[in-house]
């Protein structure tokens, strides 16, 4: 049976690491036209290439429907719970680069940690009678990194637009997102806590650890691994 490499469908993503294992020594391609989702695999042989999106990536990986994945580390950790039992990171590719944050609105002076933002959060309840809104798309990420934090008396909605307007919108007090550059927050009034990052994240090839490998796939892995020079 084949190794199964699962790689970003389309995008800048896919671009990058069809240029990352290219330049490693192997290479990927798309089979037939743009809209078709087939790719063949050279330089190595017992290699399928699947093409999907990357946010179905973990779920594959964790399904063992795919033996290896390319996606970022900050979907990882936001799709599988436990991520790290089931599913290992083998290499950091060195792109896709992209913070996960706290950010609060630029006018709160006096809130620049997580403590700040936790007795903010406090009074903010009782003066209002609910609890202070941070808008996201990153439920589990956000919630097991505020608790460990220590960070109460908030409530996470959800963000299925843009999540930098939610605040300016009034649907929100705070965000937790993803960004590269920050222009994007600081355009909308919104500012970075100083210890508010939350994952720094980067397109990362994982290995499933699901434990039905064959025999062959195991010594694919490893040849590809001595290819790869990881």
């Amino acid at each position: 049976m084949t190794l199964k490499l699962g790689v970003p469908s389309k995008g800048r993503l896919m671009e990058k690491t069809f240029d990352w294992f290219g330049k490693r020594g192997v290479t990927l391609r798309k089979s037939g036209s743009d809209r078709e989702y087939a790719g063949a695999v050279d330089g190595i042989d017992g290699v399928e290439l699947v093409l999907l999106s990357a946010s179905e990536i973990p779920r594959e990986l964790a399904a063992g429907r795919i033996h290896l994945g390319v996606t970022g580390s900050d979907l990882v950790r936001e799709r599988l719970a436990n991520w790290d039992s089931q599913v290992v990171e083998l290499a950091p590719m060195g792109f896709g680069g992209a913070d996960l944050i706290i950010a609060v609105p630029d006018c709160w002076v006096d809130v620049d940690t997580l403590e700040d933002l936790d007795a903010a959060a406090a009074a903010f309840r009782s003066a209002h009678g609910f609890r202070l809104r941070i808008a996201t798309k990153y439920h589990r990420s956000v919630r097991e990194f505020l608790k460990a934090e220590g960070v109460a008396d908030y409530q996470l909605v959800d963000s299925q637009g843009a999540t930098e307007g939610t605040v300016k919108n009034e649907t929100a007090e705070a965000i937790a997102d993803i960004t590269s550059t920050g222009e994007t927050l600081r355009a909308n009034g919104l500012r970075i806590l100083s210890d508010g990052l939350i994952h720094a994240s980067q397109a990362t090839l994982f290995r499933g650890r699901r434990r039905d490998w064959t025999d062959g796939q195991r010594v694919t892995l490893k040849e590809l691994q001595s290819v790869l020079g990881i």
